[in-house]
């Protein structure tokens, strides 16, 4: 009986200590540039309500897309970080969504291009550009996919009556299938959600 009663307690030890050292790990102090990259990001986000919810919200993207995409240099991570903000927060949609998608997307590569053409981090279709009247826009540039992302999500959505699922299944060209929307919530879930 001892022993069942000992049990709980060590593995309730070992949760706190093994939680204590994630989060320290994800509290690393950034380095002066990063101060600096972000110091110019949080002063140029319009998107946020006051300078305090836009240092919380893009350090906490920063580590995030910092542990997953060790590549993506830190001025190009806050870029993107704050385009999407302000693009999602344009669109009336949840800027974690966006990050979601381009994560399944180009997985953060802005210079992405899928087999069917597709282009750039949220893998929009050159043919947008044609119907738009906007031939000259270059997808590549962070700014211009991501809003042109962000504005034909939100067009699904609402042609979808607010059906997150089918909107994103459209946007993917998989529309009456799930596995699109599936691994978008999926990255949502694991990756950009925020309680």
């Amino acid at each position: 009986m001892k022993l069942r009663l000992q049990i709980p307690r060590l593995v309730l030890l070992l949760i706190l200590a093994f939680s204590q050292t994630a989060q320290a790990a994800t509290q690393a102090r950034p380095d002066a540039e990063m101060r600096s990259h972000l110091a110019r990001a949080i002063a140029s986000a319009e998107s946020f309500e006051d300078r305090f919810e836009a240092e919380v919200w893009l350090s906490d993207m920063s580590g995030r897309l910092q542990r997953r995409w060790r590549d993506v240099p830190p001025e190009e991570r806050l870029d993107i970080l704050r385009i999407a903000h302000q693009e999602a927060t344009r669109a009336e949609l949840p800027p974690e969504l966006v990050l979601a998608v381009i994560q399944v997307e180009s997985n953060f590569d802005r210079f992405a291009i899928s087999h069917a053409g597709a282009r750039g981090l949220m893998q929009v279709m050159p043919f947008w550009l044609e119907e738009l009247g906007r031939p000259e826009d270059n997808l590549f540039q962070i700014r211009t996919n991501i809003r042109y992302g962000c504005a034909i999500l939100k067009h699904y959505l609402e042609r979808e009556r607010g059906n997150l699922q089918r909107a994103l299944a459209r946007y993917n060209g998989s529309l009456g299938q799930t596995w699109y929307p599936d691994r978008v919530f999926r990255a949502l879930n694991r990756h950009w959600f925020r309680n």
